[in-house]
């Protein structure tokens, strides 16, 4: 299967590149039909399936996209039998579980269109000896501007006074007590790749008191003196800052790295952001933390599990 061998590495359960047609599943959002004709650069939904499927059925492939994956009885569930290959997206993840893994006897790619493949029991996978790759990079852009616009959201207060106009009020004093500039503040992103970094650029133009990040390893001297950032480690970051912002993957090591111990040792009244993965924050502290004030604001656009716990602002 020319194009998508090579993509990563290869499993044991074999080759896609062996010259027999292969079923290739995407599971993606649903668009609708008016506006997937209408924007089809909106690849990411199931009507335009990323693009894919004139180029997979000229070479005698099948391509199935779908938004239909919950429950026993849905087209996920129909087509996991056969199917060699599984496109998926951390924004609207088809949760391959061990037992998942266990009947897609002829699946030998599980590809996510994005960054991240925590919806994947990679353990499972492994013994399966599935392939399972991602495209890295891909939105890095789109991710660190989001995590600005969050994090001015939340200093300016925008959401509440949007809100209050939203139902014809005008108390100034309101909005105006809770509302800050971001020049002058410490913001620190946790994690400090592709998108932390550029949340950095980013940030950099803001005069921000300032720049701080953590990551397992310590960006050079030179590329340190380019972002306007300065290294420290977690315990201290968390302290100094006013704006923390999640920048990294889930794994063993971050499930739950923004527990109520740590939480409680950031600056009261700091804000949070977590575009990363959900399961990164420990929910009910997050929450224990605005009730009490410890935490002046959340914003995040994550979750975890098959249903959103906590997606929005506070």
């Amino acid at each position: 299967m020319r194009a998508l061998s090579g993509v990563a590495g290869i499993g044991e359960r074999g080759s896609l590149d062996d010259g027999q047609p292969k079923k290739v599943v995407a599971v993606l959002y649903s668009a609708g039909q008016e506006l997937a004709a209408a924007r089809p650069e909106l690849l990411g939904c199931a009507e335009n399936g990323l693009g894919l499927r004139a180029w997979l059925e000229g070479q005698g492939h099948t391509f199935i996209a779908t938004s239909d994956k919950e429950g026993p009885d849905c087209e996920l569930e129909r087509h996991l039998a056969d199917a060699d290959v599984i496109i998926s997206t951390p924004f609207f993840p088809a949760y391959l579980t061990a037992d998942r893994i266990r009947r897609a006897k002829k699946l030998k790619l599980a590809l996510t269109a994005g960054i991240g493949s925590d919806h994947v029991d990679l353990l499972a996978a492994r013994d399966a000896g599935l392939t399972v790759a991602e495209v890295t990079g891909c939105n890095v852009v789109s991710v660190a501007e989001h995590v600005v616009m969050q994090i001015l959201a939340l200093v300016r207060n925008y959401i509440p006074a949007y809100q209050q106009v939203l139902q014809g009020q005008w108390d100034i004093a309101a909005i105006a007590a809770r509302a800050w500039d971001l020049e002058g503040k410490v913001v620190g992103t946790v994690g400090a790749g592709r998108i932390g970094q550029r949340v950095l650029q980013r940030l950099k133009g803001f005069n921000c008191k300032q720049l701080l990040y953590y990551d397992y390893t310590q960006l050079s001297p030179e590329r340190e003196a380019e972002l306007g950032a300065e290294y420290a480690d977690l315990a201290d970051l968390v302290r100094r800052c006013d704006v923390v912002t999640i920048n990294c993957p889930l794994h063993e090591g971050t499930e739950h790295l923004f527990n109520r111990q740590l939480i409680g040792t950031m600056k009261p009244g700091a804000f949070l952001v977590n575009t990363a993965r959900g399961k990164i924050c420990e929910r009910d502290a997050v929450v224990e933390a605005l009730q009490s004030g410890q935490l002046g604001g959340y914003a995040g656009d994550v979750w975890w599990g098959p249903k959103a716990w906590g997606c929005g602002w506070c």
